[in-house]
């Protein structure tokens, strides 16, 4: 009996899983050392302890365009022109690599310029034509940076718009603090549940990217509702975590879709875009 019938016959068995084990263990092995590598080396060439920063594989790039394509309703073709656009801004990433460098906060901080999803939400930004963006949740304030920079081309091209950014943190923001960045930036310390009731003008799409837990996601998105002008796009970056956007937009009459991002050699299983418009 030639190597593939004995498998074969084995397989038939009761000794299959014990036939089986040691691929199956080998297996296991060279996914858990790959792990460890990226692990390893992360721990010694990154400065980060929360909000990672990473690239995308190029898989989950083109999955990206083609999801911002589809909830704004734009050719996959200019998405990646968008997406192409941030990437090569040198204006942009020269500025916030010199921020980080001399920031009180450098040694929590990558000093290499890595925007992950946030791409996406330059893309929607450009794609959409807001005039008025919320967002909660700043820390550094890479994706204030990000929609700032979306804003500041669409006002180029006649569709002016202005960022709200909402943290608890008084440091938070502190890249989003440089012109021309600064020029389409509203930064306001406090709960984001208040502000957002504080609000004096609609809003046309609202971020939430702050206190991750279900409920408060779910407190912003019921304050911010009444706020929304018709049309509103929103988003969440929370949208791997909990389902609470989805269950907002079936209780408002909304399409829902998601987006989950795929790290490259990074060991954090990465976040996603979660929309309702």
């Amino acid at each position: 009996m030639d190597a593939t019938k004995l498998r074969r016959a084995i397989a038939r068995t009761p000794l299959a899983p014990v036939a089986a084990f040691p691929k199956r263990l080998a297996r296991v092995a060279r996914h858990d050392a790959k792990v460890l590598r990226t692990s390893a080396r992360w721990l010694v060439t990154s400065r980060e302890h929360h909000n990672y920063t990473y690239e995308l594989t190029k898989l989950s790039r083109h999955h990206l365009a083609w999801f911002v394509s589809v909830v704004c309703d734009v050719p996959v073709k200019q998405v990646r022109a968008y997406l192409n656009e941030i990437e090569t801004d040198e204006e942009l990433r020269g500025h916030i690599e010199r921020a980080t460098a001399t920031a009180s906060r450098r040694g929590l901080a990558d000093k290499r310029v890595r925007y992950a999803r946030r791409i996406g939400w330059y893309a929607i930004v450009r794609a959409r034509k807001p005039a008025h963006v919320v967002e909660t949740g700043v820390d550094k304030g890479l994706g204030s940076c990000v929609l700032a920079a979306a804003l500041l081309r669409n006002t180029a091209e006649g569709h002016p718009g202005r960022l709200t950014s909402l943290d608890i943190n008084p440091e938070a923001g502190y890249l989003a603090r440089a012109t021309p960045w600064a020029g389409v930036v509203d930064l306001v310390i406090g709960d984001s549940v208040a502000s957002i009731g504080a609000l004096d003008r609609p809003v046309d799409l609202f971020l939430h990217d702050s206190d991750h837990s279900r409920g408060h996601e779910k407190r912003e998105f019921d304050a911010v509702e009444p706020k929304l002008a018709p049309g509103a796009m929103l988003l969440t970056d929370n949208v791997t975590v909990t389902n609470v956007l989805a269950e907002h937009a079936e209780r408002t009459g909304r399409r829902f879709l998601a987006y989950r991002e795929t790290p490259a050699r990074h060991w954090y299983p990465g976040d996603g875009i979660g929309v309702a418009w």
